[in-house]
């Protein structure tokens, strides 16, 4: 058989590095949220590019597919080996490898993740901003595009990523991109690879744009009557130009979860936490200027967190919001769904969606990085009431057509994956199948995470 000739020559390349066990195989098997347990057939763990060249040899040799893995966090089934096959653990490529303090920039392995490499920025005066909340891995980071809390003045993994090392279908290794700040040296084939979820090879370096620690640092939480005087307080300050690092959107319900969970006493109504970074000069005046719109838009409660500590314990129970929600419905399951739109449409699309969610009778607590026009909702159900997932499903569904309607996008950072893959027709019209004739040209056998991004194989 096929799959067994490619483990028995992937067993000798790894020896006991490629594991059979049913507990490895169901860890690799699982997701984040509502998809199904899908085990591979074998679970790898290089240690070089060269051995990820020739794992991927071996594979296309035999057909056999072949799917990333990093930390296992994306939530939209990007890593769910949905036709059986290899996945590829780059838990142990994760170094640092270099760090470049003169150029601000650092080459790394796809498997050290954003909070490992902080810590090891730390006595640099450098750090790399794109906080999407999981201590996610790099790699998997890239893979999906991922942003964040802090992708509103930093960018995302597209702006953040100069250049890459990939392992394609074939097992040739390529570089894309370089250490230059710019270029106009023919195709993007970084911008390419990120976000291409593994569907057109596997990244096996990473270089990084990284940026310097903000001198001073200031955050803040305050509350408002209702989500509409939020939102509008958002646009506004967008409008004025103050470079925020963060502000997000906790809707009443979220703002209960948080409340239970982690012993919060905030009131029980929309909030925005906000974070500034900056000089201290620079810091306090885009503060007396939030201030001073937050008071145009009845905001109140308005409270400052200078201190690391409690700046830690705000953006900590931000981070845990997934959790807090999960924990208001024990026993019940989730589909995490997320959409961006213009911020002018910002207002309508969530309390659109909050009104639609109501009327279905679903708990979806909405929150988001609204600073870019991002917008989340954690939608629970009942996994023995399979009506009520209909119902779930159709509630998202009827997100992502309202967002497109508007102007949006299916995913301003979760991804396509499982989960979105047919709403890329409806996005992208014939680009979608030129995403597919790119995937033919690179991976004609379809190894490389078949079943996803793009339009099915004939």
């Amino acid at each position: 058989m096929p799959i067994q000739n490619a483990l028995d020559a992937l067993s000798t390349l790894l020896g006991q590095r490629l594991t059979r066990s049913k507990s490895d195989l169901e860890l690799h098997g699982r997701s984040e949220t509502h998809f199904p347990l899908t085990p591979p057939d074998a679970v790898a763990y290089p240690e070089t590019s060269a051995e990820v060249s020739e794992l991927v040899k071996i594979c296309a040799a035999h057909r056999v597919p072949v799917v990333g893995w990093g930390t296992g966090t994306s939530l939209e089934g990007q890593a769910q080996a949905v036709h059986g096959g290899v996945v590829v653990d780059f838990s142990r490529m994760n170094k640092l490898l270099e760090v470049r303090q003169g150029d601000m920039d650092a080459a790394i392995q796809p498997g050290l993740t954003r909070e490992e490499l902080n810590e090891e920025l730390r006595a640099t005066g450098l750090f790399f901003p794109v906080d999407p909340g999981a201590n996610a891995s790099l790699g998997g980071m890239a893979m999906t595009r991922a942003s964040g809390t802090t992708a509103v003045r930093y960018g995302t993994m597209r702006e953040n990523v100069m250049g890459l090392e990939v392992v394609l279908a074939d097992g040739r290794i390529i570089r894309t991109g370089s250490r230059a700040r710019k270029s106009s040296a023919g195709y993007d084939l970084t911008g390419l690879m990120v976000g291409s979820e593994g569907t057109l090879g596997l990244i096996t370096e990473l270089t990084l744009k990284l940026h310097g620690q903000p001198e001073a640092i200031t955050a803040a939480i305050c509350a408002f009557d209702n989500v509409d005087d939020a939102v509008r307080a958002v646009i506004d300050t967008i409008q004025l130009g103050l470079a925020m690092a963060r502000i997000e959107l906790l809707d009443t319900e979220t703002v209960k979860a948080f409340n239970a969970y982690s012993g919060a006493t905030m009131p029980e109504c929309p909030h925005l936490m906000v974070e500034f970074h900056g000089s201290e000069s620079g810091v306090e005046e885009m503060a007396t200027t939030f201030g001073e719109v937050i008071a145009e838009h009845d905001g109140h409660g308005f409270n400052w967190a200078t201190r690391p500590e409690d700046r830690t314990a705000l953006w900590t129970m931000r981070h845990n919001g997934a959790y807090a929600i999960y924990a208001a419905r024990p026993g019940w399951k989730s589909l995490v769904t997320d959409v961006c739109v213009p911020i002018s449409r910002l207002a309508d699309a969530i309390n659109e969606t909050a009104t639609d969610l109501t009327e279905a009778g679903l708990y979806g607590p909405i929150l988001g990085h609204v600073g870019d026009g991002n917008f989340h909702s954690v939608i629970m159900f009942d996994p023995s009431d399979a009506d009520q997932f209909k119902s779930v499903k159709a509630a998202s569904n009827r997100m992502v057509e309202r967002a497109l309607a508007m102007g949006g996008t299916a995913t301003g950072e979760h991804g396509i994956g499982l989960g979105k893959l047919d709403y890329m027709q409806a996005e992208h019209g014939q680009g979608w199948a030129v995403m597919g004739a790119v995937k033919r040209a690179l991976d004609p056998d379809n190894i490389m995470n078949p079943g996803k991004l793009v339009p099915p194989s004939n």
